[in-house]
């Protein structure tokens, strides 16, 4: 299925009311996230109040309207300048049954605006959004959020204010705009190695030539298990006398590790490892805010051997898994943290596209987000 569509308007808005002028300090936590807008897609059958809501939901979460930029120090922080976000209306003749289940294609990219990041990191909106009208009379709202602005969370935390906002309704988490909370302390006291951070298993197979001819496109799929299915992989857990109990996420996460393995027919004595993207709010002590706006993305990094991952039972994956993220407590948060501050070179260990590529993986869950 192919969606044409037209931009009919394109506009920047601003935040409704003034809002405080000011260099906004980001953690490490944000510095190593890879420069990208985070897509999503919502869908209305009828449509709903946008533009003047908007307004109202930048000014608490006025750091959106603002720019990124380079201190005197060289290192990124927000610019809150209010020079607002970009804003288009745009149309289709397509209908929203032409997307079925909306499972994810490629085709979704044309429901958000394109990013032109090549004059700089001050010269591009940290917002992104697309309102794009279909021919049946419903409504799709594209959403496109700087990475190192906001993690899923907080992204959502935005978008389901403003949406509270739309609908006359008051705020009731106010965001937390200080992050100053995830500082390293002073002095940094690392007192992990911090595994997530260290330089990969190399790979002892000669990689696929990477040039402009031999490039694979991005392929999106989905592959939906059944309770059932669910069940009966967490049911061998207990194989072969294993006694813990490990959670479904744990589980699945493992199997899929597993399976990566197998499709990339990585050598036994390959070294995999597996980046598990972790929120830190509830592990740090205390709990950071409710309302804490920015990244508090951890990476657990267990590492295996693809043959060990191959051949012993399914657990097996799903304990080394288990393991990294049960030690993602307070103290080894805090100790990461440090040890991103006595990092030199910050930019050598931002995450994207390239940190998973075999024989590493990368997994993260949506399920707890809040998704409205």
């Amino acid at each position: 299925m192919a969606v044409n569509v037209r931009v009919r308007e394109s506009m920047v808005v601003k935040p409704e009311e003034e809002t405080p002028k000011r260099a906004l300090w980001i953690s490490d936590l944000d510095v190593v996230i890879s420069r990208t807008h985070v897509g999503s897609v919502y869908f209305y059958r009828r449509p709903n109040v946008f533009k003047c809501s908007l307004a109202k939901a930048l000014v608490p979460f006025y750091p959106v309207a603002g720019r990124l930029k380079l201190n005197d120090e060289g290192r990124i922080e927000i610019d809150c300048n209010a020079e607002g976000v970009l804003f288009l209306v745009a149309e289709t003749d397509s209908v929203l049954d032409d997307f079925g289940d909306f499972a994810p294609t490629l085709e979704f990219r044309k429901l958000i605006p394109a990013v032109d990041y090549s004059a700089g990191i001050s010269s591009y909106p940290l917002l992104v959004l697309q309102v794009t009208y279909f021919k049946c009379g419903g409504v799709s709202l594209g959403v496109g959020l700087e990475h190192r602005v906001a993690d899923g969370v907080s992204g959502l935390h935005f978008v389901n204010t403003w949406s509270d906002i739309a609908r006359g309704c008051d705020i009731t988490i106010p965001p937390f705009i200080d992050r100053t909370l995830l500082r390293a302390r002073d002095p940094p006291q690392p007192a992990f190695h911090h595994i997530e951070y260290q330089p990969d298993p190399p790979i002892k197979t000669p990689p696929r030539s990477t040039n402009a001819s031999s490039v694979e496109s991005t392929t999106v799929s989905i592959f939906r298990l059944t309770l059932e299915q669910l069940n009966m992989l967490k049911a061998k857990s207990k194989e072969d006398g294993n006694t813990i109990e490990f959670s479904t996420f744990e589980m699945l996460a493992g199997h899929v590790w597993r399976c990566a393995s197998n499709a990339r027919q990585l050598p036994d004595d390959q070294e995999t490892k597996l980046h598990v993207a972790l929120d830190g709010r509830s592990r740090l002590e205390p709990p950071l805010q409710p309302g804490f706006f920015g990244n508090v993305v951890f990476a657990a990094a267990p590492i295996a051997a693809a043959g060990n991952l191959k051949s012993k039972p399914t657990w097996y994956a799903a304990r080394c898994v288990h393991d990294a993220v049960v030690r993602m407590d307070n103290d080894y948060l805090r100790s990461a943290l440090d040890y991103l501050k006595l990092e030199p070179d910050l930019s050598s260990l931002v995450r994207g596209a390239h940190t998973f590529r075999s024989p590493r993986l990368g997994i993260a869950s949506w399920a707890r987000l809040p998704i409205q």
